[in-house]
Parts: C-alpha cells; sequence; structure tokens
C-alpha cells in the first residue's frame, strides 16, 4: 500500500468520527502527520490505541467512497514496533531539547518562519487570533486599499486532485480586503496589542503616490512590524494597481523610495510573477532601499468549466497551489543568486517565499534558497490552520536528525548547487537500472522510451520483462520517472563514451 495516496484520500474531517472512537488515541491526527509529510512521526498519536478501537474507527469512517484503511495504514509506516519514535516537541522535555525554530526577519524575531499569506486565510481580527494561538508566527494581513473593493460571486475554481477532494491548483479572483482601511487598521492595532510577541504586518496597495504614503503611516500608527507593498495582484478592476505597478521597474523604484521615506518601519515590496525578469523590479526595490521583497504573488491563468462564470462571463485571473511551487521558487533562486540584491555592495535584502507551500518539506525549498521566512494560503484555505502543527514539527525534526541546533543553518545552503547550463558535467552519464524483483512488467518505460525517448528499451511480450538497452540509453530517465512502482533507479555516475555508438 502506498501510504501517502491513502492517506490524501482522508477527508481531514472536522471533529473527526474516527478519533471519537478512540479513547487512548487519535487515529485523524496520526493521519493528517501521515498526509503532510510526518509519516516517520504519525504513530506516536494512536500507540496506545487497542485493535478493538482501530477497527471501531474505521468502521466510523465517513468517506464517501471506502474507509480508510487506519489499522494497514499505522502498520506500514510502522511495521512491527510497539513502540515507535515519538515525534520533536511532543512532550515539555523534549519540547525543551528541540531545535530552535526561531529567525530574524528584517530586524524582527520571529518565533518560526511560518506566516499567513495576505489573502483569504486573513481578513478579521478573530481568524489571524486563531491562527496565532494555533502557533502561527505572523501575518501579512489582507491587503488594505482606499478604494471600494466588491468582489465577485463566484470567485473561486480549483483543479482537483483524481480521488481525492484535494485541489492541486486553485484560481482565485479575489482582490482586496473589503472593509474600510480604518477598521483594518484597528484590527490590527488590536491584534499587535493582544499578541506583542507574534509579527504583524500590513500589506497595502494604494492608486497614486499619496495613497501609498498614506497608508504606510497607517500601518505605522497602528504599531504594525513592517509594510508590505502590493504591486503584484493578478486581478485588479482599476488600472495602475496591483501587477500593473509590479511589471513597471519605474513605478515599483519611486512607490518603494516614496514610502521608505515616510516611514521608519521595514518596507517589504511583493514581487508579481508576471513578468519574464523578476530581477528588474527586484533590483528597483532594492535601489529605492527596501529591507526584503515578497514572492510570488499568484499567476495569470484561465480554466474554462462553466462554474467559474460570473453572469455567463469568465476572466484571467491568478492561479496558486501546489502546481505554482517550482515557478516561484524559480523566481526565488533568481533574486537569490543576484549579487547586487545579496548586499554585494552594501546590505542585502531579504527574501519571503510564497507559492505552493503545504507540507515543512515545501518550506524547507524556499528556505535552502535563502528565504527567511515563508508565507502560506491555498493550503490553509484547504486544511485549515491546524497545519502549522505539521509544519513545524517536520521541520524541527528534520533539523534534529541533521544534528542543527538552529534554522539559520539551512538558510541558502542549497544555493551553490545551482549553477548555469554550460557549467554542467556533460562528460559523464548515469544509466537507468531496473530491480527485477519490483518490476511488474506493465511495460510503461518502453512505450515511453519508444515514443518519447530514445528506443533505448527492449520489453519481450511473453516474459513481459523491460531491457536496457546501453549503446541507445542516453540516460536522461524518463523511464525512471513514469515507472509506477518505482523499479528503476539510477547506477553509478561514469565517463561517457569517447566516440558516439
Amino acid at each position: 500500500m502506498n501510504i501517502q495516496e491513502e492517506a490524501r484520500r482522508c477527508l481531514l474531517c472536522a471533529d473527526a468520527p474516527c478519533s471519537k472512537q478512540c479513547k487512548n488515541g487519535d487515529p485523524a491526527r496520526s493521519i493528517r502527520a501521515m498526509r503532510f509529510d510526518n509519516s516517520q512521526l504519525a504513530y506516536q498519536w494512536v500507540q496506545e490505541c487497542t485493535p478493538d478501537e482501530l477497527q471501531s474507527a474505521e468502521q466510523a469512517c465517513i468517506h464517501y467512497d471506502r474507509p480508510i484503511r487506519i489499522a494497514e495504514l499505522l502498520r506500514a509506516v510502522c511495521p512491527g514496533s510497539p513502540s515507535p519514535l515519538r515525534a520533536v516537541g511532543s512532550d515539555s522535555s523534549q519540547q525543551s531539547s528541540s531545535p530552535s525554530l526561531a529567525i530574524d526577519f528584517c530586524g524582527l524575531h520571529c518565533e518560526n518562519p511560518f506566516f499567513l499569506a495576505s489573502s483569504a486565510v486573513c481578513t478579521n481580527y478573530e481568524m489571524v487570533a486563531r491562527a496565532f494561538d494555533m502557533g502561527w508566527a505572523g501575518v501579512f494581513y489582507k491587503t488594505i486599499c482606499m478604494q471600494d473593493i466588491r468582489e465577485v460571486s463566484p470567485r473561486f475554481d480549483a483543479l482537483h486532485e483524481s480521488g481525492t477532494g484535494d485541489f492541486y491548483a486553485f484560481r482565485n479572483m479575489e482582490q482586496l480586503s473589503e472593509n474600510p482601511h480604518e477598521v483594518d487598521f484597528d484590527i490590527l492595532r488590536r491584534l499587535k496589542q493582544d499578541y506583542p510577541s507574534k509579527i504583524v504586518i500590513a500589506s497595502i496597495m494604494g492608486q497614486f503616490e499619496e495613497e501609498w504614503i498614506e497608508l504606510a503611516k497607517l500601518a505605522e500608527g497602528a504599531g504594525c512590524d513592517a509594510v508590505e507593498l502590493n504591486f503584484s495582484c493578478p486581478q485588479m478592476r482599476l488600472t495602475g494597481m496591483g501587477s500593473d505597478v509590479g511589471q513597471n521597474s519605474e513605478l515599483v523604484l519611486f512607490y518603494t523610495a516614496f514610502v521608505k521615506r515616510n516611514v521608519s518601519i521595514p518596507v517589504i515590496p511583493k514581487m508579481t510573477p508576471n513578468i519574464t525578469q523578476i530581477n528588474q523590479p527586484a533590483l528597483a526595490a532594492y535601489f529605492a532601499s527596501a529591507d526584503a521583497i515578497s514572492a510570488i504573488n499568484t499567476i495569470k491563468s484561465v480554466t474554462m468549466p462553466s462554474r467559474v462564470e460570473v453572469s455567463g462571463r469568465k476572466a484571467i485571473s491568478g492561479l496558486s497551489g501546489r502546481a505554482v511551487k517550482p515557478i516561484a521558487l524559480r523566481h526565488i533562486l533568481e533574486m537569490a543568486k543576484n549579487t547586487l540584491l545579496m548586499g554585494a555592495h552594501g546590505k542585502p535584502v531579504e527574501l519571503s517565499g510564497i507559492g505552493g507551500i503545504e507540507t515543512w518539506r515545501d518550506a524547507l525549498e524556499f528556505l535552502q534558497l535563502g528565504c527567511r521566512n515563508v508565507q502560506v494560503c491555498t493550503s490553509v484555505m484547504q486544511y485549515g490552520y491546524r497545519i502549522i502543527d505539521d509544519l513545524i514539527l517536520g521541520l524541527q525534526h528534520y533539523l534534529s536528525e541533521r544534528g542543527l541546533s538552529s534554522l539559520d543553518a539551512v538558510i541558502g545552503e542549497e544555493l551553490p548547487n545551482f549553477v548555469m547550463p554550460s557549467e554542467l558535467d556533460r562528460d559523464t552519464i548515469v544509466y537507468p537500472k531496473i530491480d527485477r524483483q519490483r518490476c511488474i512488467g506493465c511495460g510503461r518505460c518502453y512505450t515511453s522510451c519508444s515514443d518519447g525517448g530514445h528506443q533505448a528499451i527492449a520489453f519481450d511480450p511473453t516474459t513481459r520483462r523491460p531491457r536496457i538497452i546501453g549503446t541507445k540509453c542516453v540516460g536522461c530517465h524518463l523511464c525512471r520517472l513514469i515507472c509506477p512502482t518505482g523499479a528503476i533507479s539510477a547506477a553509478k555516475r561514469i565517463p561517457k563514451r569517447s566516440t558516439p555508438i
């Protein structure tokens, strides 16, 4: 059984019926740990459960298709172990020895790197307070403006993953906060007063110089720790706002400079991905003395189903979710490798990463490319604020396994491994190898290599066994990626032949 696939089937119910059947454990919490890449820690929530309780939990599952195979999942996670590893920080004695996730961002001390992104997940006091209570370190509050914001209905669409209720891409027509700006700044003031150790950042958007300055001053007056300049919203109904600004380096320079001259708190421009070279507006922000850069906002996109129509009409709007993570990482990498932005001739600009973050491992990838915090939106919309438990748990466990005591040790550590294509090794090759025990003889590798590769796999229809043809194989590894059972792996790297055959 594939643990991830079965765990993804779980509906992640509120007040889960399966857990109600267990006096000695919490199967729903255990499955959620598996779902968010903490399988090796999942057993701790059910290790005291009796077999009868687990059977009752499975019978209580309300999945619309078939019950989650709870007992089988748990056996797969920790086979033959009556007392599996407890999670880092799962009790008070361990908490004190857990690796610290605290990190400084723009001179602000953050208890961990996990922030709510400026979006529908943080639009009022009650929402943000609940997130803070659950462990989120900070918030980039939903963008505040002085315009009358009127949203459309419906405003969301999603591309769903087959066999689950999850979506891997999410299209969003929403614009900015619908509250009067006075109401939002009062909310931010109360949040900072009630949660002084949390980081409260106001995201703002003006249409003219005077609006940018006034909004920034109001943010500072409300006690906000920093202000984010939204140069990136892809679906503003008014011209000269959102990504219209982010695509114009001159406007990024001017508006950032205007705000910097008028407030003393950190200023963080938010970049749009709807541009060929993100370094152009990023450098404009740098020359205007920005303290940090947020990236990315959603990517302009189109979905076609009739469910997205608003009074019979459709429009371009922003795409987020797991599907956009590689694009977000690319933009972060380009900025992190820019020597000017990283302080070659002055103070470096810090980075806040956004885009497709669901698990702690997703967050780690942004941190390893140089981000000092990450912002989360779409996964909260799917799964709720509760995912902070797994984000913290997984990242702490990862640091512990590596023997690292603080988060700073991983910031930017992968940057030296990224080079220009011209610098890559082109004199060696890694051939694929087939594990005969795991191969089921489906022939997918043969079909893909024949029609999309280099015709380097032979397939005997009688024995149903594929065979690598070494004289034709170029080591592209399409076959390894397509294999449904993981039966194809990489062999040792060796020098290429001196002459092609």
